[in-house]
């Protein structure tokens, strides 16, 4: 992070009251919380929002469902949101509702001076609305003519009365805005699917609703009292009001926002429309808006009627609050789908938590307290350990700048490299052996290597596991703070000489699930093939096929726009490949021993297209690259000339 930038503003998308929270909720909102407690670790004034998104017809609809006042109905909803934060120990600083009366007249605000530039019109607008979604569609992004591409429900034909925003107007500012940050968006891939949606041209938008009354009413200037705002407007507006714009602007000066946390099925609001707002309102563009993966549970989609959606409060009870908050993080790759499962989560307590971390500091807890009744310095490291301190700097310093561009996973993997580093040493150097063998001062300067590696791993772990890291750093003898960030981190300093405190076994070993799993009813549509039916044909041992059962596959030329290898594989790679649809389909492809991540970016492939996605190492993967070996290798099968993405083979 550059050392003038003074304040940190981190934000968490606001969440829509129609439902209690789940996991994807808890993974937005844990990561937030981590930039926000390195944030101010690192001695950044910090600010860190979230809250709840309450207007709109889905939510009238909602409450009148259950005999209720759309307020009444708002106010459990959000209270649920905030009391689980609060247990969550989450580090907000404000938790806004879009409610609040200081946020509707900001809103309002926002809307007088968009509509005094002449960004805003009156017209009439008939469309495809999605209630759900609260959001318009045009004829082509539709699916099968009638259904939204976000969610797949019904739409409705909607004709009344609307304000417009002048979208239409700013696609040249926004491309400008994305081609000249790069990091504006995060990850990539999602960058490039903003990108290619706004070259296609932008429409004006339109901000107002006259067929119900569950919003924020046009400000009195306009004197147009049955319009009421797009529930969109209202809720991205939340970023500013929350600060005080539109009434007291005491702490408009953390605008803009470094971080917006999103999830990738509200890309297109945050990172089109609320730019195009903000331009609107000559007010500074957010530095990144980051979009994150859903979560899938043992490879399947969660939904209700499964009785799979995961309740994050009960995952944090059986197995720890700080355990699930270094699971959801280190598990999946920023920006990509993710899935839960007990048995992945219990292996990463039992493998990286408590053999690596847990089992480390109780060695030594147990060399320091046999060869040195506990007291632990720092004196002779350097002298007889520089080459594996060197090393752990050169581990540290790489972290920060991962942390802010969202490579969360990664992050956490170069944190655990000194503490590999700390295990081997001790495994190397014997410390018992150097006991006997009269070398005192080396084997007490090795218990000082660990101690020092610990204590740095401990600051860096600590906007993930605050709690543990805490305790760690007790039994170390000194405290997490700016402070020791400045000492440990900053200017690379050893501990002083401590004694260490004895502390319980911080991640006990756990043998088998906790929580109950849903066992759900096998697919009975797949159905074994009937007897013979894929009997050879041809002497040479190949099932002959007809031309219309060939013709049901799809092949189609698509463009890799992003690779990256699969962690603790390998043969996977994992592929973001554009197919001309909407978004990249993520593609595991068994191709690493014969081609890097590098080399096929921006290169095409011909891709197997209408594949039934499967789960390889946890990871979705929505179609096949075909490919030819032999003896000499494997090599891809390719279009002899570039062909637009989404070209059928065949």
């Amino acid at each position: 992070m550059s050392k003038n930038c003074k304040k940190a503003y981190i934000t968490t998308p606001i969440y829509y009251v129609n439902d209690i929270p789940h996991i994807g909720h808890a993974y937005t909102t844990i990561i937030a919380d981590t930039l926000a407690i390195y944030s101010r670790m690192a001695g950044l004034d910090t600010f860190f929002l979230t809250g709840t998104d309450e207007h709109g017809q889905k939510i009238e609809q909602a409450a009148k469902a259950r005999g209720k006042l759309p307020k009444e109905y708002a106010d459990e909803i959000s209270a649920r949101f905030k009391n689980l934060w609060d247990e969550f120990d989450i580090t907000y600083d404000k938790f806004i509702r879009t409610t609040d009366e200081e946020h509707k007249i900001g809103v309002q605000k926002a809307f007088e001076k968009m509509h005094e530039k002449g960004d805003i019109y009156k017209d009439t607008y008939k469309g495809h609305y999605c209630i759900s979604c609260e959001a318009f569609f045009t004829e082509t992004q539709l699916l099968d003519g009638d259904y939204c591409p976000e969610c797949g429900k019904e739409t409705t034909i909607v004709e009344e009365e609307s304000y417009f925003f002048k979208l239409s107007n700013y696609q040249d500012r926004l491309l400008e805005w994305y081609r000249e940050n790069e990091k504006c968006i995060l990850p990539r891939t999602r960058k490039n699917e903003v990108v290619r949606f706004v070259e296609n041209g932008l429409e004006d938008l339109s901000i107002t609703r006259t067929s119900f009354d569950w919003g924020v009413k046009l400000p009195k200037s306009i004197n147009d009292p049955k319009h009421v705002m797009y529930v969109w407007l209202d809720a991205l507006m939340n970023y500013l009001t929350a600060l005080g714009y539109g009434t007291d602007e005491a702490n408009m000066d953390y605008w803009p926002a470094r971080v917006h946390l999103i999830g990738k099925d509200i890309l297109r609001f945050h990172a089109i429309y609320w730019p195009a707002f903000l331009m609107s309102l000559d007010m500074p563009l957010p530095k990144h808006i980051a979009a994150h993966g859903w979560w899938t549970r043992n490879g399947e989609k969660m939904s209700k009627s499964k009785g799979n959606v995961i309740n994050p409060k009960e995952v944090a009870d059986a197995y720890g609050l700080e355990n699930f908050r270094y699971f959801m993080l280190r598990e999946v790759p920023f920006g990509g789908d993710g899935d839960f499962s007990q048995k992945a989560l219990i292996d990463r307590i039992n493998s990286d938590l408590g053999n690596d971390l847990g089992n480390l500091l109780n060695r030594l807890i147990g060399m320091s307290s046999k060869y040195s009744q506990g007291k632990i310095s720092s004196q002779d490291v350097e002298k007889y350990y520089k080459k594996e301190i060197d090393e752990v700097e050169e581990h540290i310093a790489k972290l920060e700048p991962l942390l802010y561009d969202m490579q969360l996973h990664r992050y956490l993997e170069e944190l655990w490299r000194p503490l590999s580093i700390a295990n081997k040493a001790i495994d190397t150097y014997q410390p018992w052996v150097l006991m006997k063998e009269g070398k005192e001062s080396e084997a007490l300067a090795l218990n000082g290597l660990i101690a020092n590696i610990l204590a740095k791993v401990a600051v860096m772990l600590h906007p993930v596991m605050p709690k543990t890291t805490d305790n760690i750093a007790h039994s170390l003898g000194f405290k997490i703070d700016n402070d020791s960030y400045t000492s440990l981190i900053i200017n690379r300093e050893l501990l002083d000489e401590f004694t260490i405190e004895k502390i319980p076994p911080l991640f006990p070993r756990i043998e088998e699930a906790v929580l109950q799993e849903t066992k759900q009813e096998e697919n009975k549509t797949d159905k074994e093939p009937k007897k013979n039916e894929n009997k050879s044909d041809d002497k040479s041992g190949v099932n002959l096929i007809t031309i219309d059962k060939f013709f049901e596959t799809s092949i189609k030329i698509g463009t890799v726009t992003d690779a990256q290898e699969v962690p603790k594989s390998k043969k996977l790679l994992k592929l973001q490949v554009d197919l001309g649809e909407d978004k990249p389909r993520q593609i595991i492809a068994g191709i690493k021993e014969w081609y890097s991540p590098e080399s096929l970016i921006d290169t095409q492939v011909c891709v197997v297209a209408n594949l039934k996605p499967a789960k390889l190492m946890g990871m979705l993967s929505e179609g096949m690259i075909l490919a030819a070996k032999d003896d000499e290798g494997l090599a891809l099968i390719r279009p002899e000339k570039p062909k637009k993405a989404g070209t059928p083979v065949g």
